[in-house]
C-alpha cells in the first residue's frame, strides 16, 4: 500500500515540476542501493533495474527475470518487463513509447538523500539515452525525491508515532539507572537491551544510539558512550531513537542528578532549561507551510543569545523519516555547508526535529530534541514535549 501511495505522490510531483518522467536506475541493491528504493520495491534487486514513472500516474518497471514476481506482487506497476540477456532492449522500447522531453534522474549536488544514482550507472543511462538522441534531456530528480521523502502519508506517520512512543517509554525506564557511579556505557547498555527486548531496531548505528553524556566537558554529540561515571550535580543528556516499520524516531532528553540535600534544580540549571524551552517554542511558532527553516533557526538562536547563552554550532533541526536525517529542507542557518536547505519553503506533511542546546558551566549540557509535524495551519507535536527537568536522587 505504501508503495502505491508513493508512486501516486511521485506522479503528482512530476506534474507540479513540469517533468515528463522519473527514472530510478540501480543494480545489486544490497551493495549499493538507491535510498529511494524502499518507496518503489519491497526487497533487494540483483540485475540492472529501472522504475519509470510519468505524470499521468503510469508506473513501469524493468527488472531481471527473477525479480519480476517481487515487483508484480506490489500491485503498484502498470507494466513489468523482465529480461535475461540484456536490459538495453526493453529499456529503449519503454523510453521510445514515452518520448519524454525531460528525464529526471536521482543525482544532486545539494542533497545526499537525492543522490542515489552512482556515477557508473549515470554513464550507462547516458549511453542508452544517447542512442535515442535524448542524452541532453537528463535533469536532477531532486524535487521529485524530496517530495516523496518529505510528504508523509497517514501510514508513514502512524509508524513514526509508534517509534516515538517506544523511545519515550524507554526514556522513562532509564531514569532509574541514572545514579552516581553508573557509567555512560552502562546506561546505554540498559537502553539497548530494552530495544532488543521489544523487538525493535535502532534509528542509527548502535555505537552511538543512544549517545549518553554526563557532566561538563564531554564530546556533547555524535560520540559513543564512555566509562565516565555519573556524579551528583551532573546534567545527563541522551540522544536516542528507534525504528518501527522502517520509520524512525529521534529524541533527546536531559536529567539532573541531585547533590546531597538538593531537592530542586540549581538556579543556573533551571535558567538554562527554561531558556531552552523558550527557544523550542519560539521555533515551533514559526513553522508553517511556506515558511523557511532559516526563520525557525533564527528564532531559536536569538532566544539563546538574548538570555546570555552562546549559539549552538549546528542547525536547529532536520527532517526525519526512513532515516533519522531525511529530506532536503532544514531548520538551519545560512551557512555554506547547508547550501540551499535552510531556504526551502516548508510543506504540510514534513516532520522535523527541534533540538537547540546550551551549556551550564560546572554541570554539563542541556539538550532537548522534540519532533513536530508541519500541518496546513502550523505545526503540532509528535513527541510529548519535555517541559520539566527531572531531579534524580543523588545516591544509589
Amino acid at each position: 500500500m505504501m508503495i502505491k501511495e508513493k508512486i501516486q505522490q511521485a506522479a503528482k510531483a512530476l506534474s507540479e515540476c513540469g517533468l515528463d518522467c522519473w527514472i530510478t536506475f540501480t543494480r545489486e541493491t544490497e551493495i549499493n542501493g538507491d535510498p529511494i528504493l524502499p518507496f518503489l520495491v519491497p526487497g533487494p534487486l540483483t540485475w540492472h533495474s529501472a522504475f519509470i514513472i510519468t505524470p499521468d500516474g503510469r508506473a513501469r518497471a524493468i527488472v531481471g527475470r527473477y525479480d519480476r514476481a517481487t515487483v508484480e506482487e506490489t500491485g503498484a506497476y502498470d507494466e513489468v518487463y523482465d529480461f535475461v540477456t540484456s536490459f538495453r532492449e526493453p529499456f529503449l522500447d519503454c523510453i521510445r513509447a514515452i518520448q519524454p522531453a525531460s528525464i529526471a534522474l536521482n543525482y544532486s549536488e545539494g542533497s545526499e538523500i537525492c543522490d542515489g544514482l552512482t556515477h557508473g550507472m549515470f554513464l550507462t543511462l547516458q549511453g542508452l539515452l544517447g542512442e535515442l538522441g535524448m542524452a541532453d534531456r537528463m535533469v536532477s530528480a531532486e524535487r521529485i525525491v524530496s517530495a516523496l521523502r518529505e510528504r508523509k502519508s497517514a501510514g508513514e506517520l502512524a509508524s513514526m508515532r509508534k517509534a516515538i512512543r517506544q523511545a519515550q517509554e524507554i526514556f522513562q525506564l532509564v531514569q532509574a539507572q541514572i545514579v552516581p557511579g553508573r557509567t555512560e556505557r552502562e546506561i546505554a547498555a540498559f537502553m539497548q537491551a530494552e530495544v532488543h527486548r521489544r523487538g525493535l531496531t535502532f534509528a542509527w548505528h548502535p555505537d552511538t544510539c543512544p549517545s549518553v553524556f554526563t557532566g561538563p566537558d564531554t564530546a556533547e554529540a555524535h560520540y559513543s558512550p564512555t566509562d565516565r561515571a555519573v556524579e551528583p550535580g551532573h546534567l545527563v543528556t541522551m540522544d536516542f531513537g528507534v525504528r518501527v516499520d522502517g520509520y524512525c524516531s529521534d529524541l533527546q532528553r536531559t536529567f539532573y542528578v541531585a547533590r546531597p540535600g538538593e531537592t530542586a534544580l540549581p538556579e543556573a540549571v533551571q535558567h538554562g532549561f527554561d531558556t531552552l524551552r523558550r527557544a523550542i517554542e519560539a521555533a515551533k511558532a514559526v513553522l508553517k507551510p511556506g515558511a523557511k527553516g532559516l526563520d525557525a533557526d533564527t528564532a531559536a538562536r536569538q532566544t539563546l543569545l538574548t538570555h546570555g547563552y552562546e549559539e549552538y554550532p549546528f542547525g536547529l533541526g532536520h527532517q526525519v523519516g526512513r532515516f533519522a536525517h531525511d529530506g532536503t529542507a532544514l531548520l538551519g542557518p545560512a551557512w555554506a555547508k547547508y547550501a540551499g536547505k535552510p531556504f526551502k519553503p516548508l510543506e504540510a506533511g514534513m516532520v522535523f526535529t527541534i533540538e537547540p542546546r546550551l551549556s551550564v558551566p560546572g554541570h554539563g549540557i542541556v539538550s532537548i530534541e522534540e519532533m513536530v509535524l508541519i500541518t496546513d495551519s502550523g505545526a503540532e507535536w509528535l513527541s510529548d514535549p519535555q517541559v520539566e527537568l527531572p531531579v534524580l536522587a543523588g545516591t544509589r
